[in-house]
């Protein structure tokens, strides 16, 4: 996802709230052993990624910073939100360097559940766990992980560990956490 931004010197108070009055998010680019980056960029086309992608998958996403004639590739780390109008108000980015691994979470995506045993016999899909926690090369980044649920039946479970992991990719979470169950409506 292209992404434009701009340079800002870190400012006031006053100059950041003036900066969201015209349509931007003050954000920071953290780079390995540096301080960070202060940008800005612009809440509009932000958004628009934002409303293209699947619920909980910004994580995994990709974008091309380009500012000052250099484009970087970045994930997002940390967003802020405004509290009542749910407007993004500050965003984190994190650099991504092709030789080093990088730790976030990815979704998990549950494959076949309308043809789940359990669920046609009643019951109903609960995911427990929505992100898997991973270790991995920017090169090898998921979009997401899928875990079939079709063979599942009343009051069963699936574990991260049914999930199949690329061999280029390092889970941080114990595999033998519950997933997904199918419990009584």
């Amino acid at each position: 996802m292209e992404l434009k931004a701009q340079t800002r010197s870190p400012k006031k108070k006053s100059d950041i709230k003036q900066l969201r009055a015209q349509g931007k998010i003050p954000a920071i680019l953290y780079s390995k052993g540096d301080i960070g980056e202060a940008l800005v960029v612009d809440a509009i086309p932000f958004k628009k990624i934002i409303n293209q992608l699947k619920p909980g998958s910004l994580s995994a996403t990709i974008f091309d910073l380009t500012f000052e004639g250099k484009v970087v590739k970045a994930i997002v780390k940390d967003i802020q939100y405004n509290i009542i109008t749910y407007d993004v108000i500050h965003l984190d980015f994190v650099e991504l360097i092709d030789d080093v691994p990088v730790t976030l979470n990815i979704p998990i995506e549950c494959i076949n559940a309308v043809d789940c045993v359990g669920v046609k016999l009643g019951g109903v899909l609960r995911q427990v766990v929505g992100h898997l926690k991973v270790r991995c090369l920017p090169k090898d980044i998921p979009s997401h992980f899928e875990l079939d649920v079709k063979d599942v039946g009343m009051f069963g479970k699936r574990r991260l560990s049914d999930i199949s992991l690329p061999n280029t990719v390092e889970p941080r979470m114990g595999l033998n956490t519950i997933a997904v169950v199918i419990g009584k409506k």
